[in-house]
């Protein structure tokens, strides 16, 4: 894949952006700014599908509509109804790699289904179905998820300039995207003719969970200084802890690595011995848990969700490393859980003085509310140490987390901490999203906030003068 190479760039410098060749959102509501850019595009996709019937049109995956926008885009561009330029045509697109040759047969045979589905919809009689078919596998390996400015996915497009820059486990830059446009920026020193890299996957992980997703989504073996330690003892190590179990013991640290007889686990500490077959018992209690529990919250059932994440949790506390990703998910859902869950409270309220049932008066549920702020303000903390391990300093998720801290810190009166908090997220955040991003200044001004009211304190410790978060502000 062709590479590119920056000019000399500072820490947090704007090294490339671009704006979508086609790109879709989520769900089936169309953002009206993006239909106003793109009118004359949009325009000719309503048409496409409008002889659809109802029920098909809503089975349309996002992959479809995106090859369908392609294909639009590129006929708008050859009869001059959109202008073309250097860093805007189809020729880009074509020029993307496409892993034909490495793809199973399971897989081609998926993407000729697809491309005569594209064909049905678009009823031109001179399309190139195997054209068609590459074209899902270049998107396959080269499409990005659009995500808003806390990393939550919002949609999917096709960026063929950012596209050719190279993937690295230990990336020197950063893919942040500002409404559609794709903005990428360096996290570290990158000295003239260095080669620009940015992470593809979610880096945090063993590098043999790294390497297998590298290779079913894009179909290469990464050779990053992280991935070239595999099978070194470090390597073994820090696998072991992300994504092994924990000693018997409970107050020792230890990591387990599996016995000779392959039939138990040995404490690299301590020496204690621990049946595999328990272990196998307790995982899959757990798996079984957080299915469970995350069909619960997808139903909207917070309550009962976190009842059953707890259990997944003191599960995990006794299977797990106190530094194992799987415990860290499990308390990221309780973290997220209880923040939605809080966010609900004031719509649970309104609804129930309608209904004159509302929890035998306000000042219980008031402590309902604070009971959860805090938990979710503890669980916050517990992913902390996990995130500062499994990501480098200038990472995005890092400074969110952080962030996450110094909001809840910050409702519960804890200034002094939210300050802390407040400030290691802007360090970071500074770099990866810029000074000129609404996040930024939000929490640029939270933290100016913060330390004006530290400095009132002394003068007057009236509570109610305190600047307050709203429920608005916690989302």
């Amino acid at each position: 894949m062709e590479e590119l190479q920056g000019e000399l760039s500072k820490r947090g410098e704007l090294i490339i952006s671009q704006e979508p060749y086609v790109s879709v959102a989520n769900n089936s509501s169309t953002d009206s700014k993006c239909e106003k850019a793109d009118w004359k595009l949009h325009r000719l996709e309503c048409q496409v599908f409008s002889h659809l019937d109802k029920d098909r049109r809503k089975s349309i995956t996002s992959s479809i509509r995106l090859m369908v926008k392609l294909y639009l885009r590129q006929k708008l561009q050859s009869e001059n109804v959109l202008p073309v330029s250097a860093t805007d045509n189809y020729n880009l697109v074509a020029a993307l790699v496409s892993h034909m040759s490495d793809i199973d047969e399971t897989r081609l045979v998926l993407y000729a289904q697809m491309a005569n589905l594209v064909s049905l919809i678009l009823q031109w009689p001179s399309i190139n179905l195997k054209e068609i078919a590459e074209n899902f596998s270049r998107l396959a390996c080269n499409a990005h998820t659009i995500c808003d400015s806390e990393l939550r996915p919002m949609g999917t497009g096709l960026y063929p300039i950012i596209s050719i820059i190279n993937h690295s486990c230990l990336a020197n830059a950063v893919l942040i995207f500002e409404g559609r446009l794709a903005v990428v920026r360096a996290v570290q020193h990158i000295p003239k003719g260095t080669e620009v890299l940015i992470s593809y996957i979610e880096t945090a992980g063993s590098t043999i969970t790294r390497q297998k997703a590298l290779k079913e989504q894009y179909l290469f073996n990464c050779t990053c200084p992280r991935c070239v330690k595999v099978g070194q003892f470090d390597d073994i190590q820090e696998s072991a802890v992300l994504e092994g179990y924990r000693c018997k013991d409970g107050v020792c640290n230890g990591f387990l690595l599996c016995a000779s007889d392959n039939k138990a686990f040995v404490c690299q500490a301590c020496g204690l011995v621990r049946d595999k077959e328990e272990v196998r018992k307790v995982a899959s209690e757990v798996k079984l848990l957080k299915e469970k529990a995350s069909l619960l919250f997808s139903s909207g059932n917070h309550v009962e969700s976190i009842s059953i994440y707890k259990m997944v949790e003191e599960l995990q506390k006794k299977l797990c490393h106190p530094l194992s990703i799987d415990l860290t998910q499990t308390q990221e859902a309780l973290l997220k859980d209880h923040v939605d869950f809080c966010i609900l409270l004031p719509e649970l309220y309104l609804s129930s003085l309608k209904s004159k049932a509302y929890f035998k008066g306000v000042g219980k549920m008031l402590l309902m509310e604070l009971k959860d702020w805090k938990e979710a303000l503890a669980y916050c903390r517990l992913t902390i140490p996990v995130y500062e391990r499994v990501y480098p300093g200038y990472h995005p998720l890092r400074g969110l987390q952080y962030y996450t801290s110094g909001k809840l810190e910050w409702f519960l009166g804890e200034t002094d901490n939210a300050i802390k908090s407040f400030t290691k997220a802007a360090d970071i955040l500074r770099i990866t999203h810029g000074t000129n991003t609404t996040l930024v200044k939000d929490l640029l001004i939270k933290l100016e906030e913060a330390r004006a009211e530290a400095s009132y304190k002394p003068m007057a410790e009236d509570e109610n003068s305190r600047p307050s978060l709203s429920f608005a502000d916690m989302q």
